[in-house]
């Protein structure tokens, strides 16, 4: 993906910057997809989000009955922690603003 985007940056001359790198479909019991976030995060480091999205049914599940998470089951693991995602982009925002203002 940061390839994909430094070759848009080239070619069409657009800025795009990294808003922030979210890892999902994580199962922590899955020994490759503990070290995939364990590398992602040691070489991304600021970054990746500190919230992960697990691996959820419930997740899968909201598209088909026509609803985002939060709306089909808010609880789930997964509802929890796009919640938490959420918490976790308007603090950046927020720091991202005091660090700009004179």
């Amino acid at each position: 993906m940061i390839l994909t985007l430094r070759e848009l940056r080239q070619t069409l001359g657009l800025k795009l910057p990294i808003e922030g790198i979210l890892l999902t479909m994580i199962d922590r019991r899955n020994k490759l997809s503990r070290e995939v976030e364990e590398d992602v995060r040691e070489q991304l480091d600021q970054l990746v989000y500190r919230t992960a999205i697990p691996r959820n049914v419930r997740l899968g599940e909201a598209p088909s009955h026509g609803l985002p998470v939060l709306a089909y089951d808010p609880r789930s693991s997964g509802g929890l922690a796009y919640k938490e995602l959420a918490d976790e982009f308007l603090e950046r925002q927020s720091n991202r603003r005091e660090e700009s203002s004179p």
